[in-house]
């Protein structure tokens, strides 16, 4: 099983009445070089200055960006190349990430590789630890930057620290 850390920024809260902006996706292994950015043209007229401002870009420079279909092929393409076995889909916040993801996939490709099914590293570091109020957020390395690949990478990152420090079974080829 290949996890694969995601993270997303949006002009909104939710897909299709509002965009997905950018993504950016790391393969979850020690040398954490095998990345994926995609930067997505809205597919909505309906977007929140504040929510967009999070990720750095203007309106008008999103009017610029890729067509959406064209940026999930180009994901489905990536991710077939770095899988072993069925992807597994992490981030930091799943119930934000996973919903455009996934609807952007069955929107414009009829298929997610992800299949059904998420996980949320948060939950996953609150079970590892018995600990409903503890964050992994400290085990980050690089800077939470809301660039979705820096975001990715210190998410992969925690992951990789967890799994080092509290010997958490877990498959990462």
């Amino acid at each position: 099983m290949t996890y694969i850390m995601v993270d997303v920024e949006a002009d909104g809260p939710i897909p299709g009445d509002y965009s997905m902006v950018c993504f950016g996706a790391i393969v979850v292994q020690p040398s954490l070089d095998r990345t994926f950015y995609g930067r997505l043209r809205p597919i909505s007229d309906k977007w929140i200055p504040e929510a967009l401002q999070v990720s750095g870009f203007s309106r008008k420079e999103t009017l610029d960006f890729d067509e959406p279909a064209a940026v999930m092929q180009q994901f489905a393409n990536w991710i077939a190349e770095v899988r072993s076995g069925q992807p597994m889909f992490i981030s930091d916040n799943n119930g934000f990430d996973w919903q455009f993801i996934n609807w952007y996939f069955h929107h414009f490709l009829g298929r997610n590789p992800f299949g059904h099914s998420s996980t949320n590293l948060g939950s996953l570091y609150k079970g590892v630890v018995r600990d409903t109020f503890a964050n992994f957020k400290h085990l980050r390395k690089t800077k939470h930057t809301h660039n979705p690949v820096d975001d990715a990478r210190g998410n992969a990152e925690a992951l990789l620290a967890i799994k080092e420090q509290y010997d958490l079974k877990i498959s990462l080829k």
